[in-house]
């Protein structure tokens, strides 16, 4: 509906309808193939040559459809339109005022009545709303969608969160006394005490908590993408313990061995740098700097 001149591209995915799960209809095709099916109903009644074609990407769900051509001449335009606006209403929902005043939704198969009911006890104008609506409620997204993921916090916040969380398992218990051979030497490593994320929001700060919240996941994402530093199990936190990290057992391809080893200490280790005992491990094992001068 955007002009007569636009095209469109689309790989379903989510089986959704206009306003809500899609619903099965037939039994004797897979889900996705009826849905397939239905998505490009919906570009044919939109006035749109459908065309199908699978993708070379590494995905079960990889065949997309294509509008490049209309069915039907520039002047039908009103026409096609009104075809539009009647499947949408039949294939899904439709509005309502109700009589308390507030537009609300009901499946097509129970609201004739129920639209009927409405408009008699509202005036005539209400009612002529509640008709000409379009998909009241829906909110297109915005063109540049914000990114929530904790991924664009200022670096300098980040690392305020990470070392005061640290320090927080580090100092919940007394240290423990672990076994690691360097060099022949035996020296304890204190890997802290496990925290409920509960229990670590509430040694956070008011202002740290309302800045978390405003991002996707919060706090545990945050702990999440510092992977380095953080393990996160059941809603658990714990310190990474790198000598118990297990090489991947896939023997991987010449090329992807490679890519790993040329991307081999390319940031420096937290744990040399913050914890009180240094790295678990030793300079050759670990896949962090151990000072600027390994950085790669």
């Amino acid at each position: 509906r955007s002009s007569y001149l636009c095209c469109y591209f689309v790989l379903p995915c989510c089986f959704f309808d206009f306003h809500g799960k899609y619903s099965r209809r037939q039994s004797k095709k897979t889900q996705y193939r009826e849905y397939l099916d239905f998505v490009a109903q919906v570009g044919f009644v939109c006035g749109f040559h459908v065309e199908e074609d699978c993708l070379r990407i590494p995905s079960t769900k990889r065949v997309c459809l294509i509008g490049k051509n209309r069915t039907y001449p520039p002047t039908e335009r009103a026409l096609i339109d009104k075809q539009i606006t009647q499947y949408i209403n039949n294939r899904q929902t439709c509005a309502v005022v109700r009589c308390d005043g507030r537009v609300g939704f009901n499946h097509k198969d129970h609201c004739d009545g129920v639209c009927k009911e409405a408009g008699s006890e509202l005036p005539e104008d209400e009612t002529d709303t509640a008709v000409t609506i379009w998909m009241p409620g829906f909110q297109p997204r915005e063109k540049v969608e914000q990114i929530r993921n904790c991924a664009s916090l200022p670096r300098d916040f980040v690392d305020d969160v990470v070392l005061n969380v640290a320090n927080l398992l580090l100092n919940a218990t007394p240290q423990k006394s672990d076994s690691n051979m360097h060099g022949g030497n035996t020296n304890t490593w204190n890997q802290g005490e496990s925290l409920s994320l509960k229990e670590v929001a509430e040694h956070l700060n008011k202002e740290t908590l309302k800045r978390l919240k405003s991002e996707y996941g919060g706090l545990q994402t945050l702990l999440k993408n510092n992977h380095q530093v953080f393990e996160v199990l059941n809603g658990r936190v714990h310190i990474r313990d790198w000598r118990k990290e297990k090489p991947s057992r896939k023997t991987k391809p010449e090329v992807k061995r490679r890519l790993s080893t040329e991307a081999f200490k390319t940031r420096l280790c937290w744990f040399f740098i913050h914890h009180p005992d240094g790295c678990s491990l030793p300079s050759e094992s670990c896949p962090y700097a151990h000072g600027t001068e390994e950085l790669r």
